[in-house]
């Protein structure tokens, strides 16, 4: 170690002061990603409780995401304006109260002003999670932080459906938002006992910066968010928000690159590993989050899985995923993190394309099996890819870095949601009007199952049971179209390795690995 890093290293919380700061900065990340998802199985009990139409409720999701993308890269900002700790604890107590509202909300409106609020104390969570951790353990260390970190990251989404399936059918829906109030006392009370505060600076405002990353960011959330349910460009209002997003964003980039009082340091994306790795992390949310939101559907509307039942069935693959972030945290220190990253990629394309296989006659082992083998190579990816991420950039910066490491994985997140229900739609269409031209009385094998099952076409009941035959076999084909898609993406990401420079304290001799060079 040089004599300039010694001083900084010495600094570093030591011990079992690590874990507990560990601990602490967990259980507000776990809180803030479980709630992306654990809302989801609970939207038809809410359409009830507060009146609201299907198009309506969708809302309740919006908000919160919309504003999460907008205050999240804001992180880096409110941090060196508020100091780490006090941010945080303003954080923690204003996603606690915005759940507890929103447990208690008694019409739509409620709800949707209250997950907005949820959404903006919700965003900095995980950067500023991200960010301790990496500022907490020296750079040789990192690896097994962000496994520790990452089991949160992953776990929570992956399960979230199944929590929230038991908490609505067990309890009531307003429990998906309840269960934070214990979880985030706790929280608050080891950040308050075990967080080091940071100095606060003076920060000069660049509010138009602001408002046109507000404008972009939030515009580009409400696309891909209500893309599909407006039939995309078709729409008029998703046309408008598509043209404002683009053009505030684009005018953002190009008036902040050589602004130093920019609202957000563009700068630091001429950092090879972070602006590789975050590139890579907006791909990465097709791979999660389009398997994540598309499976509950495929178990429960084909297949005739009760909510509950699907999240049991789904929840190995996050089992999967801690263990392999438990094994990736101590091969990080041995191996070139890039190696690990590519091997993730290519296990996690194996179980996806196993998936491609399914039909209307698979057995429940059919669906754990390649979700464990997905689980697996989701691991190995997301923990050296977030600590590469910030392997390169300078303490003072991890905050700024980590807010918009964690936008690309919000807007990722959203991106894949969105094309991955858009193709399963179209495609759905497509199959079924492919099946459907050979459904006629010509057709021998359409005979032969008649025959089988003697029926007739002139029975009106055999027409009924046809068009479900039809619907239910194209929307499986459609599936299957999207698990195909979700495959490749992980191919696709495989060459963005080469452009990764290996960590530091490996090329200094510390561990001896494996090279890519």
């Amino acid at each position: 170690m040089s004599t300039a890093a010694a001083p900084a290293a010495a600094q570093l919380p030591q011990g079992s002061e690590r874990i507990l700061i560990s601990i602490a900065v967990m259980l507000a990340t776990v809180m803030q990603v479980l709630d992306m998802t654990i809302v989801n199985v609970a939207l038809p009990h809410m359409m009830g409780s507060l009146s609201a139409s299907a198009d309506q409720i969708t809302w309740v999701l919006t908000s919160y995401l919309v504003a999460a993308a907008i205050f999240t890269p804001l992180t880096g900002y409110l941090t060196n304006r508020l100091g780490q700790k006090r941010f945080l604890l303003i954080s923690i107590t204003g996603f606690i109260s915005a759940s507890v509202l929103c447990g208690l909300a008694q019409n739509l409106t409620e709800i949707v002003l209250f997950r907005l609020l949820q959404g903006i104390f919700g965003a900095p969570l995980v950067p500023l999670s991200q960010s301790i951790m990496s500022n907490t353990f020296p750079p040789e260390q990192r690896g097994r932080a962000m496994a520790f970190w990452g089991m949160g990251v992953m776990a929570g989404p992956i399960m979230g459906p199944t929590l929230g399936g038991y908490l609505t059918e067990a309890i009531n829906w307003r429990w998906v938002f309840l269960i934070n109030l214990p979880v985030g006392l706790l929280s608050l009370f080891m950040v308050l006992r075990y967080i080091r505060d940071t100095p606060r600076r003076t920060v000069p405002t660049d509010w138009t910066g602001l408002g046109l990353m507000a404008l972009g960011i939030g515009a580009m959330q409400i696309v891909l968010d209500r893309g599909n349910q407006e039939d995309w460009f078709s729409s008029y209002f998703i046309l408008s928000m598509a043209l404002l997003s683009g053009l505030s964003l684009v005018t953002f980039v190009l008036r902040g690159w050589n602004n130093p009082h920019n609202i957000v340091n563009l700068k630091l994306f001429k950092d090879r590993n972070f602006a590789t790795a975050t590139v890579m992390m907006g791909v990465f949310g097709l791979g999660l989050f389009g398997t994540v939101a598309l499976q509950p559907l495929l178990l429960q509307e084909l297949l005739g899985y009760p909510v509950l039942t699907s999240g049991l069935v789904i929840a190995p693959r996050g089992i999967a995923t801690m263990f392999s972030m438990l094994v990736v945290s101590r091969l990080i220190v041995r191996f070139d993190p890039r190696i690990i990253i590519g091997t993730g990629m290519i296990i996690a394309g194996l179980g996806t394309y196993y998936m491609t296989y399914y039909s209307l006659d698979i057995d429940i082992w059919w669906v754990v099996w390649p979700g464990l083998l997905q689980g697996l190579g989701l691991g190995f990816i997301f923990v050296p890819l977030s600590a590469m991420a910030l392997e390169t950039i300078p303490r003072q910066a991890a905050a700024e870095a980590a807010g918009l490491f964690s936008l690309f994985r919000t807007v990722g997140s959203a991106v894949g949601i969105s094309v991955a229900t858009t193709v399963l739609s179209r495609q759905n269409q497509v199959t079924w009007n492919e099946i459907g031209a050979h459904v006629q009385p010509f057709n021998p094998a359409l005979a032969a199952w008649l025959d089988h099952m003697h029926m007739s076409l002139e029975d009106p009941q055999t027409l009924a049971l046809l068009g479900q035959q039809v619907a239910a076999q194209a929307r499986m084909l459609a599936f299957v179209d999207v698990f195909w898609m979700i495959a490749l993406s992980f191919v696709v990401m495989l060459p963005f390795l080469l452009v990764m420079r290996r960590p530091a304290h490996q090329q200094r001799g510390r561990v001896e690995a494996p090279v890519m060079e």
